[in-house]
């Protein structure tokens, strides 16, 4: 017959709460926006525009953007008619950025931020701003060069 000690039930517990500290700093990246959910002035979902290209000019809000993670490309507008796009990987740890708001470019993971005019960083732990894309604008659609 065994019998539990208050030592087994001690240790468990340690245990138990050991592995959720361990997972809560896990390096995973949170959670994305579902296929096609608008969150703000950005969105996880690539817009398929049926002709190759990105998106439409209309897609990307002046002074915003927009993030494509099937392309890890984030698209910026930060002055009418001006057109950025940037590598969506974070500088520093590799994280998918999430957002496009106030101006900045955000990583859901440990907060960097960086500008949508030349990706440089703005806040946060990121060592380097955002690697430039190329990216032509022909009639109303944007596409990656």
């Amino acid at each position: 017959m065994s019998e539990t000690t208050r030592r087994v039930v001690l240790t468990g517990a340690a245990g138990v709460g050991a592995a959720a500290v361990l997972a809560a700093c896990g390096d995973k990246t949170p959670e994305q926006p579902a296929a096609g959910q608008n969150t703000g002035d950005s969105t996880g979902a690539a817009n398929p525009t049926g002709d190759g290209s990105l998106a439409k000019k209309s897609d990307i809000p002046v002074g915003g953007g927009k993030v494509f993670d099937k392309e890890k490309v984030v698209v910026t507008q930060p002055t009418a008619g001006d057109f950025k796009a940037f590598t969506a990987i974070c500088t520093h740890q590799g994280c998918t950025v999430g957002t496009v708001s106030g101006g900045r470019i955000k990583c859901p993971c440990h907060g960097s931020e960086y500008s949508i005019a030349d990706g440089s960083v703005k806040a946060g732990p990121a060592p380097k701003a955002l690697a430039s894309k190329e990216i032509t604008v022909s009639g109303d659609s944007l596409k990656l060069a």
